[in-house]
């Protein structure tokens, strides 16, 4: 069973092929989340509660207001207070902190939403190299990760609705995965946790999401060094092109023992 944190019961009326005589169901909880730095108000994520801290160091990472686990000097939870995160920096990240308010609102950041708070098209550029990493893996391998993620998401088995995210080394083994009622959110969770542990640069990692692509899951995942990228649905065209530049295999549509590859297909190899 999961953790009353991330599943709450409802009432339901069952209508069709449903047991009626159920008036129960279980439902993914989202509340909203407000990350604070140095004590003042940067962001509200509604999100699953469960790896918040992952989740609010993984979200200051892709809007590098860190770039590195020495930039955090401190995660505070407030007594009484489960929604509230406050993250303490460095003077470093501190003095970052100026420009990326004039370059996003405050504004609530829903659970299918990345970047929305952004003012311009300017401050989604990210000036980083691209990934080079060189290594090469199998497609077989790449048909496996689906069934492995959906065996490991005890949410979604409960409630039909929780994304996923997962890293998995060059060898298809499963390191870690989180499950939100956000794409997003789910894979700030896995890498959080990676910059936590001293982790980044990832460079011989696989990140594979449910859902679809979207740019700022691409973004996330060249901010983090990870070479690949997968998921289980379509990606979007600026998804395409960022990886393209940012030295990314993308793949989409891995399901049923097929998928696409969108960029830098020379790490696949094609068995």
């Amino acid at each position: 069973m999961m953790t009353a944190g991330v599943v709450r019961w409802v009432p339901v009326l069952h209508v069709g092929s449903a047991d009626p005589s159920v008036p129960m169901d279980a439902v993914a909880t989202e509340e909203p989340l407000q990350v604070q730095v140095g004590g003042k108000p940067f962001a509200v994520i509604m999100r699953t509660p469960g790896a918040d801290r992952e989740l609010g160091i993984g979200f200051l990472l892709a809007e590098r207001v860190i770039t590195s686990p020495e930039d955090v000097q401190d995660i505070q939870r407030t007594p009484g207070q489960p929604n509230l995160l406050d993250v303490t920096v460095t003077d470093a990240a501190t003095a970052r902190l100026e420009d990326i308010h004039r370059t996003r609102r405050q504004v609530t950041t829903n659970s299918s939403c990345g970047l929305c708070g952004r003012v311009t098209i300017e401050s989604l550029q990210v000036d980083a190299p691209p990934i080079s990493a060189d290594w090469v893996i199998p497609s077989s391998l790449i048909r496996q990760l689906p069934d492995t993620v959906r065996r490991a998401q005890a949410g979604f088995e409960e409630t039909g609705g929780l994304h996923a995210a997962a890293l998995f080394d060059r060898d298809g083994r499963l390191e870690l995965l989180a499950e939100d009622v956000g794409r997003h959110n789910a894979v700030d969770k896995v890498i959080g946790q990676m910059v936590l542990g001293g982790r980044l640069p990832l460079e011989n990692s696989i990140l594979f999401c449910s859902g679809r692509t979207s740019f700022e899951i691409v973004q996330k995942a060249f901010l983090a060094g990870i070479p690949l990228v997968a998921a289980v649905s379509a990606p979007s065209s600026l998804a395409v092109e960022l990886a393209s530049e940012a030295g990314i295999t993308l793949l989409g549509f891995v399901r049923d023992g097929r998928f696409n590859v969108y960029s830098h297909r020379w790490r696949v190899n094609v068995d």
